[in-house]
């Protein structure tokens, strides 16, 4: 079966005490809504740093959550210095400590990590594929440069729409663009 890729640059989601610190009364808005329901881009931007390096311009996506996470990918990994683990989203054991810049405030916290690749669906479509009993899968990726990636946790939600979530890593070593299709193989 094929499915839409969605290629995902660094982000930031924040709780409501980091969002007050960073940005105080501003108000957060969207600017985009994203495929997976109730999730956008919003209008503000963080700098993520380290002793090493700064990361300027860090989209925060909306809306807020019950934690703070930065996503990056292993590219970012090595411009800051750090070695965040690969973690599903909401996994912060083991998160790398950054420090986050906003317009009103500063937060330094262990929240860093490298998203893993996963497989954005419902319950309905999870059994219409399946993939009940299963918790990883494989994809069949590219044209002009194909893979199979390995180790791609699916991600059930009960309003979430089918989609193949890779980081920009992923994406820019197998040519692939927010769009392209995806076979999952399992």
């Amino acid at each position: 079966m094929k499915v839409k890729i969605g290629v995902s640059n660094r982000h930031i989601h924040l709780c409501q005490e980091d969002y007050d610190i960073l940005f105080g009364d501003i108000e957060l808005q969207k600017v985009k809504d994203l495929v997976q329901p109730g999730e956008f881009a919003s209008n503000l931007l963080v700098k993520i740093q380290t002793s090493k390096a700064t990361i300027e311009r860090v989209r925060v996506l909306g809306p807020i959550r019950k934690y703070t996470q930065v996503e990056i990918s292993k590219t970012d990994c090595y411009l800051l210095g750090i070695t965040p683990p690969i973690r599903t989203s909401g996994e912060l054991s083991d998160a790398s400590e950054i420090t986050i810049i906003g317009s009103k405030g500063v937060i330094t916290k262990k929240c860093a990590i490298v998203a893993n690749r996963h497989l954005h669906l419902n319950h309905s479509e999870r059994m219409e594929l399946g993939l009940e009993n299963i918790d990883k899968i494989s994809v069949k990726v590219g044209k002009e440069k194909t893979a199979i990636l390995n180790d791609v946790y699916i991600k059930e939600t009960p309003n979430g729409i089918l989609e193949l979530h890779l980081d920009t890593d992923d994406a820019n070593a197998n040519f692939l663009k927010t769009g392209d299709m995806a076979e999952l193989i399992y």
